[in-house]
């Protein structure tokens, strides 16, 4: 070896020691923020050493990190609106990791000050581009149906989803299907998060911790899906006493117990809690005389009943476990529909793990969930589908000063059983099972630290986020390499200007069609094998479905209590697997010559979404407004044409209200608005016959009774009247103990009756409208 040589190897070393020299001549803290009263975490936020530009903003856990400490002596400050701020002496010492568990004391007084809240401390050292963070008191800030608060009813306020009906509806999320969207519970892969009644989700909003909703751009940890990802976490049982709640009203009812199963012995010992959660919906049964004018007098036929149950064991210095299973259920008998039904059960585990005297943290999780859905409308006609499998994976957090690098893997594996017949008897089959292996990494770097003395904030002008993604179909033998990226720049501690790109693949599909706006029996299938070849003259080079993403936009805190958040995108399908529905051939070899578009099961298709969304809100004392509005194109190709999906709503814009009042504060009233223009449809063009010739040659077609056959108009050439709803609650608080609260709530669905038509019935000419004027009663009482 050359000396030159010799002397880039020495350099060399040095360079890539030299961040782990500086980790040895500096220190940590770590820890986990509770409130004192209930023990449950304390979501993002800021917690930093006085004086100094040393901090992080606590995760969904209430676990924060600060590394590459200098050593001395300090104060650790812990801020948060509605507590009193924490201020604890704490001494770092070279190469040593301290411990805190920090509990915070809700506030005696209200503080006359500007207090920045979690959401900007977030903002400040966060990409967060396309994503809203939902907690259970943001969910009651909405009217709610019966007094129960509800995801479903949250999300139809968000930028960028649209939900498509009160009955039935689905929802899809920036040009998104339901499918191609990751919604997952303490990890667990839920396949279908919304009950028939569109106004009611499988989640209890009374144990949700946090749910993050990504409409796009999501990290490299996310995958396998290629729209949007929605990650609810929930929280564990009170680890101090017994308690509860219990919820009566017009729509259902609702019970949830909790407590310790072992206490801790002092603040900074651990305990075992338990959590668990059900409820039962019997609208059927009160609509028949409360709500008996809706639907032309036949009422609500939904039914359906959610269980969830959670076991917590909490270690003191941050390790934690929980295991946890559902059960959800939901049957409709409607109208035209004899009977549809799905049941969706599943369980799982998860665990963190802080090391002894090292600045990183260790998580992992492992669950199986399955979801089954059957169609009866009366044609004899077999529709089922039932998706279900496992899902495990490990994650690596190591923080390195205010910079972190998270790496992890994740291994899927998955079943489909999926049988269909159309109007022509042409049945659609498929049973199969896939494999998904993944490795993904991803860094978080802040650079560039400025002093603004105004604001008296010490913050970091760029904010990268590159992440990479090696997703691999072990059934298809693909593998896509998916790169991800996130920045921010902060301009200064008001203005933000921020952008996503990435690449996005999936495997699974939707047999549901495009050509109806109703969409009850919504089947899932893996990657199919009975596809065309080429598409568009050229030949296909694989089976999965991809996306690619890009957002641009801006946040502005124009004053202390009102922020503007607007965003940019563009969603480009650059290859969709859809349900053939003009099959007509089955592909066999008597019929070689036919084209593929009429004896495939299955058929590619492109697309795109594009258009921005623009939210204002405030929030001051006891006022809260959120103001949405929405732009949106969406556009598909199938080889052959090109036509605009049935969820293609171009203008979609919401107001909520929530004002708190009256002495102690115990009455809160609360409305939301919602502007939609009309869903585009495709018309009916007539009807005709359809024979059977059950005997063969010798059937009589003069006698025989056919089914009705539909001749379908250009697809989505029509649209339907524009949609308007008015919605308003108001709740009283009595507080009858410490820890007993009776609270009572009224709310009015569609206050001016608006006659929101849902959808035409092809075949009776009937018109069925969403919801009509519909008043709920409810009581809650906490204990």
């Amino acid at each position: 070896m050359t000396k030159a040589n010799y002397r880039k190897y020495i350099l060399l070393f040095f360079i890539l020691s030299a961040p782990f020299l500086s980790m040895a001549q500096s220190g940590t803290i770590r820890g986990s923020v509770f409130e004192k009263s209930s023990g449950q975490p304390v979501l993002y936020t800021n917690v930093y050493l006085q004086g100094t530009t040393y901090g992080a903003v606590t995760d969904v856990n209430g676990y924060f990190t600060i590394s590459q400490i200098p050593k001395g002596n300090y104060y650790l400050m812990v801020s948060y609106m509605g507590f009193d701020t924490l201020r604890m002496a704490v001494e770092i010492k070279s190469s040593e990791v301290v411990n805190k568990k920090l509990f915070l004391k809700k506030a005696s007084y209200e503080l006359t000050g500007a207090v920045i809240s979690a959401e900007r401390q977030t903002a400040l050292v966060d990409p967060t581009t396309s994503v809203v963070k939902v907690t259970t008191k943001s969910m009651n800030r909405l009217p709610t149906v019966g007094g129960q608060a509800d995801l479903a009813q949250y999300l139809q306020v968000v930028p960028g989803v649209v939900f498509t009906g009160d009955q039935g509806g689905q929802l899809y999320i920036r040009g998104g299907t339901p499918v191609q969207n990751l919604v997952l519970l303490d990890g667990m892969i839920i396949y279908n998060p919304f009950h028939s009644i569109g106004l009611f989700s499988v989640f209890d909003a009374d144990i949700i911790s946090n749910a993050d909703v990504y409409t796009g751009g999501f990290g490299a940890e996310y995958g396998g899906r290629i729209s949007s990802v929605m990650d609810v976490s929930t929280r564990y049982g009170n680890p101090y006493r017994f308690g509860g709640k219990v919820d009566i009203n017009t729509f259902g009812a609702k019970i949830l117990i909790e407590g310790p199963l072992m206490k801790p012995k002092d603040p900074e010992s651990g305990s075992i809690t338990y959590v668990l959660s059900a409820k039962k919906s019997y609208i059927d049964k009160t609509s028949e005389s409360i709500y008996n004018y809706v639907n032309d007098g036949n009422g609500l036929p939904f039914t359906f009943a959610d269980f969830y149950g959670k076991l917590s064991f909490n270690g003191n210095n941050g390790n934690r476990a929980d295991i946890f299973g559902f059960n959800f259920n939901d049957q409709v008998s409607y109208q035209t529909i004899n009977n549809y039904e799905w049941h969706s059960y599943g369980g799982g585990m998860k665990f963190t793990v802080v090391p002894g005297q090292s600045p990183m943290l260790l998580s992992g999780h492992m669950s199986y969930s399955d979801y089954k859905i059957e169609l009866h409308d009366g044609s004899n006609r077999p529709k089922s589908s039932e998706v279900g499998g496992f899902d495990m994976g490990l994650d690596f957090t190591y923080f390195l000063g205010k910079n972190r690098l998270v790496y992890g893997v994740e291994m899927k594996g998955f079943k489909t059983d999926y049988q269909f017949s159309n109007s022509l008897n042409r049945t659609i089959y498929q049973k199969e099972s896939t494999t998904e292996l993944a490795g993904y990494v991803t860094t978080r770097l802040l650079f560039g630290e400025k002093s603004f003395k105004k604001s008296n904030q010490d913050i970091s002008r760029f904010i990268i986020v590159p992440g990479l993604r090696l997703h691999y179909y072990a059934s298809l033998g693909d593998l896509s390499i998916e790169p991800r990226l996130a920045m921010k720049y902060n301009v200064n501690p008001n203005f933000r200007i921020k952008g996503a790109a990435g690449l996005y693949s999936q495997n699974i599909i939707s047999t549901a069609s495009d050509r109806d706006v109703v969409n009850l029996f919504y089947g899932y299938i893996s990657g199919p094998d009975n596809l065309q070849k080429e598409f568009d003259g050229e030949e296909l080079t694989h089976k999965l479905q991809k996306s690619t993403h890009l957002i641009i936009g801006f946040e502005y805190d124009i004053s202390n209590y009102l922020t503007m958040n607007f965003e940019a995108y563009y969603k480009w399908f650059n290859q969709l697997t859809n349900m053939n529905k003009n099959k007509i051939f089955d592909d066999t070899p008597e019929y070689y010559d036919k084209p593929d578009a009429l004896k495939k099961d299955f058929i590619i298709e492109t697309g795109d979404a594009e258009g921005f969304d623009l939210s204002l809100k405030y929030q001051k004392k006891q006022i809260y407004v959120w103001a949405v509005y929405s732009l949106a194109f969406n556009h598909r190709y199938d080889g052959l044409m090109n036509y605009i999906p049935h969820f293609d709503r171009r203008h979609n814009a919401n107001i909520l209200v929530s004002y708190i009042f009256g002495k102690g504060k115990l009455w809160d009233a609360n409305f939301r608005w919602n502007y939609g223009s009309g869903f585009p449809f495709t018309p009916t063009a007539g009807n005709y016959e359809i024979l059977n010739f059950q005997d063969g040659i010798g059937s009589d077609y003069t006698t025989s009774n056919g089914d009705v056959g539909i001749v379908y108009g250009e697809i989505n050439s029509k649209r339907l009247p524009d949609y308007h709803r008015l919605d308003f609650g108001i709740k009283r608080k009595f507080p009858l103990s410490k820890n007993t609260l009776l609270e009572i709530s009224l709310s009015i669905t569609n206050v001016y009756n608006r006659n929101n038509i849902f959808y035409i019935d092809r075949v009776t000419n009937q018109r069925i409208d969403q919801l009509p004027f519909m008043p709920s009663l409810g009581a809650n009482f906490t204990f």
